[in-house]
C-alpha cells in the first residue's frame, strides 16, 4: 500500500472506495447496516469528545498539544469521517454533493456580515 502520510489530496470518492474495499475483503458488509454504522459513528464521536472533555477551550492549531495528543485526535477524527462516509454510501447518498447543497442552503439562511473578519 502506498504511504498514506505522503498523500497530498484525497477525494470523498476515493475514501468511499477504499473503506468499502477494506470492509469487503474482511466480510464486514453484513454488519454495515445504516443503523449499525450510525451507532458506530456515535461511539467514535464520543471518543473524539473525550479528547477535549477536560481541556477547556483550546487554541486554533493546537499549539500546546503534544505530537501524541495530535495523533490521537487525528485518528479519532478519521474514524468519524470514515463512518460518516460509509453511512452515506450505504444509504445511497452522495456526501460531497449533499455537503455542498447544505452550504448553499446555509448561505441563504444566514446572510453575510457587513464587515467580516479576514
Amino acid at each position: 500500500m502506498e504511504n498514506c502520510k505522503a498523500a497530498k489530496e484525497v477525494s470523498l470518492e476515493e475514501l468511499k472506495i477504499r473503506v468499502s474495499e477494506f470492509g469487503r475483503v474482511r466480510g464486514w458488509q453484513q454488519y454495515h447496516s445504516p443503523r449499525n454504522l450510525l451507532l458506530a459513528l456515535v461511539g467514535e464521536v464520543g471518543e473524539l469528545s473525550e479528547i477535549f472533555q477536560w481541556k477547556g477551550e483550546v487554541e486554533r492549531g493546537l499549539p500546546n498539544w503534544s505530537a501524541e495528543e495530535k495523533e490521537r485526535l487525528e485518528e479519532e477524527i478519521s474514524d468519524v469521517l470514515l463512518y460518516l462516509i460509509q453511512l452515506a454510501d450505504v444509504c445511497g447518498l452522495d456526501l460531497g454533493k449533499a455537503a455542498l447543497t447544505k452550504i448553499f442552503k446555509n448561505s441563504l439562511k444566514y446572510p453575510l456580515l457587513p464587515n467580516p473578519a479576514p
